[in-house]
């Protein structure tokens, strides 16, 4: 697979990439129409899931922009974007238990958060690097299989693989972050029927934005490796 090669398959990685996002905003939109019966916004339905596991040392805070939902081990606080904190509807009960679901994740020392918390720190530093490393080699000869180039482009390899470890350790975290907050929605009567299923959809849909990013981070792992290893110079 040539230079051009590797364009298109970038190209489909952010088309599908980009209808993923589209169809989970759309889903959002949709079932921010379904009220909830029990009136309860975001944030509420966060504090009382968190209450449910015994969480008291975990937070519950708004956050600017949309989608922009996140539990910060750190400092041990759920971030509802603005729309999930106030609105109370099927999509923002979703979101809010699915990161009370991190919370919940973190308080039973989930192995796979631990495993993805350790790799945060690591894979900030090596990601945006690690491309440049690998086309930098290529350039210095890392085709020929010799030389400084090739020991530069296998570095580059293996940062650009941890980015790739990270990616597929997220699914699990994510998928059961989910499980976790439709369990609770559903054991607590926190919903009806029809909501349950938009809430269920919804997250169903923010899973797959992350699946798409694992599968283009390891497309991308296993085009570089070629060029590295299969003695070619696009």
């Amino acid at each position: 697979m040539g230079i051009y090669g590797y364009y298109i398959l970038i190209g489909i990685i952010a088309l599908v990439s980009m209808a993923v996002s589209s169809k989970l905003k759309s889903k959002f939109n949709y079932y921010s129409q379904v009220r909830l019966r029990n009136g309860m916004s975001g944030a509420e339905i966060a504090q009382k899931m968190l209450a449910d596991h015994g969480i008291f040392d975990v937070k519950v805070i708004s956050t600017p922009g949309m989608l922009t939902d996140h539990y910060n081990p750190a400092n041990k606080t759920v971030n509802l974007s603005e729309s999930v904190y106030n609105q109370r509807n099927a999509a923002a009960a979703a979101v809010a238990a699915h990161e009370c679901g991190h919370a919940v994740q973190h308080a039973k020392a989930y192995q796979w958060l631990g495993l993805r918390s350790k790799l945060v720190p690591l894979v900030s530093v090596t990601s945006g690097m690690s491309q440049w490393m690998v086309i930098g080699g290529l350039i210095l000869g890392a085709a020929a299989h010799i030389g400084f180039g090739f020991y530069i482009a296998v570095a580059g390899l293996i940062f650009m693989a941890l980015a790739t470890v990270f990616s597929f350790v997220t699914l699990p975290v994510e998928y059961d972050a989910s499980n976790r907050a439709l369990a609770w929605l559903k054991n607590k009567n926190m919903v009806t029927q029809q909501e349950y299923e938009g809430a269920e959809d919804s997250l169903k849909w923010a899973a797959r934005t992350y699946l798409v990013a694992a599968i283009g981070s390891l497309a991308q792992l296993l085009y570089w490796a070629l060029q590295v290893f299969g003695g070619r110079r696009d």
